[in-house]
């Protein structure tokens, strides 16, 4: 039973972004990419509306508008402890999109709408891998739509908040084993859910050229009811493995950042900024999931992760060259929030180092095409999940280019 069961895991982990040291990741802005993912404290565009929605209202144009699509390309080695043959993780060519638009009603109020997908990966380890029986392939696509509002006072402080509707579908296949004629036996699972969360932040701008940040996004518990269980079994078993329906809770954490950013130089070419983002991961300790029809191989279970908490650390940087052309450098260093004696080939989650770069062209007044890169370096792990004794050690590699439109006017 556990073994088929710990499928489900990864419908949660699979759901805030794929890369991470967990299962997050923030491909949400050109320009943020290129400063290492920071973006607490900034309010250049409308993607306040997802970083902070306290400094939207501090974009000077009456109009903003910003969308782009990133590339996300992965490589996933594992090498088991029982020396057996090396695993590779084929990722599939994740895009993940944002779009954002706001509009300034009166000089301190702003209104806007965010459209993201943080949450989405496409993966396979192959059908006849060792580690078949925990996971094959899996499909995930995740949007969330965020209407917000903010508002401004005397330019020194502005607060925000917007309600955040998260929709996903996802689609898993993996082995069981029982043997029949075509082989090992076979589950499929696949469903949708939508549920709401909240996005709220506070800018401040105590001094000229510093500009401060709060941000909080709330927890999202994602349950999902009636998904499509399908196994595929020898006939003499399919009574204890009926088509069915199963119930699972998919947890997506809160997240708690803070920003700093100081401008300097002549016109303010110059910005270096900050943040430091805490992940709630420590709300995901296990996954309960409950079938519909029960036999004696189906029922209820409940699958630890134990996840911790953990402090994501970033910096960068930017440059105005000229009036054509800014330049853009970042870092980052997201620890694993995943324990080493539940180290899974569902997630293999590692201690992360991520750098950027990105720049912005100005072709015309108010209009810019942004660009960005971001290499993720997964620091080589070796751990057990122990549920299912599967040992080994992991190593990733992840490019991203990317590429976007602003314009405020």
């Amino acid at each position: 039973m556990r073994r088929f069961t710990t499928l489900l895991l990864f419908i949660s982990l699979a759901a805030t972004t794929a890369f991470g040291g967990g299962y997050q990741v923030s491909l949400h802005s050109m320009r943020n990419i290129g400063m290492g993912l920071i973006g607490t404290s900034l309010s250049y565009d409308a993607s306040s509306l997802f970083y902070n929605p306290g400094g939207a209202a501090f974009v000077n144009e009456k109009w903003s508008f910003s969308g782009g699509v990133s590339f996300l390309m992965a490589r996933t080695t594992f090498q088991p402890t029982n020396g057996m043959e090396q695993g590779h993780l084929e990722h599939k060519l994740n895009t993940p999109l944002y779009f954002y638009a706001a509009f300034k009603p009166t000089a301190n109020l702003s209104i806007g709408i965010a459209v993201n997908t943080p949450y989405g990966n496409g993966l396979s380890w192959g059908e006849n891998w060792q580690g078949r029986y925990l996971i094959q392939d899996l499909s995930f696509r995740a949007f969330t739509f965020q209407p917000t509002v903010s508002y401004k006072f005397k330019d020194i402080v502005g607060i925000g908040v917007g309600l955040v509707y998260a929709y996903g579908s996802v689609d898993m296949n993996k082995a069981i084993p029982l043997q029949g004629a075509f082989g090992d036996g076979t589950l499929n699972i696949n469903g949708s859910t939508g549920k709401f969360g909240f996005n709220a932040g506070i800018m401040v701008h105590p001094v000229k050229g510093l500009s401060l940040g709060l941000d909080y996004r709330s927890k999202i518990e994602m349950s999902v009811k009636g998904a499509n269980a399908d196994f595929t079994v020898p006939l003499s078993l399919s009574a204890m493995f009926p088509d069915n329906k199963v119930d699972v809770m998919l947890p997506l954490p809160g997240n708690l950042d803070f920003g700093a950013s100081y401008e300097f130089g002549k016109n303010k070419q110059w910005m270096v900024g900050m943040n430091l983002c805490y992940v709630f991961w420590n709300t995901y300790d296990s996954l309960v999931f409950n079938f519909e029809t029960k036999t004696s191989a189906v029922g209820r279970t409940a699958t630890p992760a134990l996840y911790e908490s953990k402090l994501i650390t970033r910096v960068g940087a930017q440059y105005k060259m000229s009036e054509l052309l800014t330049i853009r450098l970042g870092g980052y260093y997201d620890p694993t929030p995943v324990k080493d004696d539940y180290l899974n080939p569902q997630t293999p989650s590692m201690n992360q180092i991520g750098m950027t770069c990105g720049i912005s062209l100005y072709p015309t007044k108010g209009l810019s095409i942004d660009a960005a890169f971001l290499y993720i370096m997964g620091m080589k792990r070796t751990g057990t999940f122990a549920p299912d004794n599967f040992a080994g050690t992991y190593s990733t590699a992840v490019y991203s280019p990317g590429i976007g439109l602003t314009y405020n006017f």
